[in-house]
This record gives C-alpha cells, sequence and structure tokens, in this order.
C-alpha cells in the first residue's frame, strides 16, 4: 500500500512537470463579464500576457456572450462577423498568438457602455535567434564610435519578466516546501 507520503511526493512531481509557466487571468481580476466592470481595458493594461495563458469570462449564458472581434469591429462594436464567438457562461479563452486580442460583449448596448477588451499578449521571446555579432573594431590609429547614451526613461533598469527557468525553481522549491510539510504531519 502507498503511504500519503509517497502519494504527496508524486503528485508534485507531477505537477511540477506540468507546469508549461501558462497562466489563468480572470478578466478585470474578477473574471465577471459584465456592465458593472467599466475598465477591463486598465486591468488588461497593467498585466503582462504571455502565448499560452488563458482569460477566464463568467457571464449569464444566453443573457451575455464574449466575441473576438478585429480592431475594426472592436471600435464599432460589430459582432457581425467574429473570429470566434463563446456563450457557455463560463468561456475559457487560449491566448494563442502574440499581439492584440480584442472581446467584444455580443450585446451591442453593452459593448457601447465599454464591456469590451483589448488583449495584448507578448511576443514569444523563447525562440529567437540569437543577436547579431558585436560591431567590428576601427583600423589601427582611429577610435570607435562610443555607443549611443541610453534612452532616457524613469527607470532604465526595469525588473526583468520571470522566465521558464525561474517559474520552474519557484515550483520546485514550493514542491519541496509541501512535501516537507506533509511528511512532519505524517509524522505527528
Amino acid at each position: 500500500m502507498v503511504n500519503s507520503v509517497t502519494l504527496i511526493a508524486i503528485l508534485s512531481l507531477l505537477l511540477l512537470i506540468q507546469n508549461n509557466n501558462a497562466y489563468e487571468f480572470m478578466v478585470g481580476g474578477s473574471g465577471d463579464w459584465s456592465l458593472a466592470l467599466t475598465s477591463y481595458n486598465q486591468w488588461a493594461e497593467k498585466n503582462r500576457f504571455q502565448i499560452g495563458d488563458t482569460v477566464l469570462f463568467e457571464y449569464e449564458a444566453g443573457k451575455d456572450s464574449v466575441v473576438q472581434v478585429s480592431k475594426d469591429d472592436y471600435d464599432n462594436c460589430n459582432a457581425a462577423s467574429p473570429i470566434a464567438k463563446y456563450s457557455d457562461g463560463s468561456s475559457v479563452i487560449k491566448l494563442d498568438q502574440s499581439g492584440p486580442h480584442y472581446f467584444i460583449s455580443g450585446l451591442v448596448e453593452n459593448c457601447k457602455n465599454n464591456e469590451k477588451i483589448v488583449i495584448v499578449v507578448m511576443a514569444d521571446r523563447s525562440h529567437q535567434s540569437p543577436p547579431s555579432a558585436p560591431p567590428s573594431p576601427a583600423p589601427a590609429g582611429e577610435e570607435s564610435p562610443s555607443p549611443p547614451p541610453a534612452p532616457a526613461t524613469e527607470d532604465n533598469n526595469p525588473m526583468p519578466a520571470p522566465n521558464a527557468a525561474s517559474s520552474i525553481v519557484m515550483s520546485f522549491m514550493y514542491s519541496i516546501v509541501a512535501f516537507a510539510g506533509s511528511s512532519v504531519l505524517y509524522v505527528l
């Protein structure tokens, strides 16, 4: 018979292996897709969406819907020619390519009252080609041109986005803590 410590260790390992760095966002922070929240785009601008992430839209089925549209249809609240339409009341939409994704309510009046959102997915930087070779040195007796100054920004040293390695390390650490905690409980 498998004891509980072994079972927890196996489950922790499976969770670690399954972690593909995708994240599920709840639209607006709560998942509520309705006229109650009129700042969907403000919420979207504060988040960093990556390829593989999903967005959850919760609404009353049969009374509203989520429609993925082009930019022009987004601007005009036109749901007549959708890219995709969701009406099940709990729609999980996978963001499978970089760039802007436009979503509106299937009800024109709701869309006109800001039940719409633009979600911008960051470009996939994990499969880029290596950077080009540095410039060759100046001929003997000449000075090399100095590099241009960094652009003026509020913060020239922004925090880097988390990468796959840091996410895996954190998942591993959480698994170790969970395993250690379960071992202590098992001994008690």
